[in-house]
């Protein structure tokens, strides 16, 4: 009896706070994000934004990729955001701004401070800088390092890499 009235107060002190949390997972290591990358048909996007609480760049631009999630999102395009922000910073930064910035798009905390390892994995010539945001379509990929000034440009950069590639974009063409 003991256990379900700890079990029940738990629940009930907990279920606020599980509605209102955004859902997001920890990567510990690198291997684990290419392995969702992985995951992906050959035939889908990924859009891939690097950013972190701390850098303002990459919070102004954080609506755009929600706008492109609420725009694009299907079986063959999908918004992954990978936060780098700190693990020992969880409850007292990040935690606290995924609650107040509902994100829509998947979220990753990507743990790995090894940096020197993963981010010529990433792309050889990156020095590390966010935010930074990485296409991959198959063997397809692109690179845009620094903020989007806004969505028309964002958009822009997944139409041109459809382009160099030769295929179809699911991104809006504007008239």
């Amino acid at each position: 009896m003991r256990i379900v009235y700890t079990f029940s107060l738990l629940l009930v002190l907990l279920a606020p706070c599980a509605l209102s949390a955004q859902v997001f997972k920890i990567y510990d290591n690198f291997s684990e994000l290419e392995e969702r990358i992985a995951q992906a048909k050959s035939n889908t996007l990924l859009v891939i934004n690097f950013w972190a609480t701390f850098c303002k760049p990459c919070i102004n631009e954080l609506s755009y990729f929600n706008e492109l999630h609420q725009r694009y999102a299907s079986a063959d395009f999908e918004v992954l955001l990978v936060s780098l922000d700190f693990k020992s910073q969880l409850e007292k930064k990040f935690l606290p701004f995924l609650r107040s910035t509902p994100l829509q798009p998947e979220v990753i905390l990507l743990s790995d401070q090894n940096s020197d390892e993963w981010i010529p994995r990433v792309k050889p010539d990156w020095n590390g800088a966010i935010p930074v945001t990485l296409l991959i379509r198959g063997a397809e990929r692109d690179y845009h390092e620094g903020e989007f000034e806004n969505f028309k440009e964002l958009e822009d950069f997944i139409q041109k890499f459809f382009e160099r590639i030769g295929e179809p974009s699911p991104v809006y063409q504007g008239n």
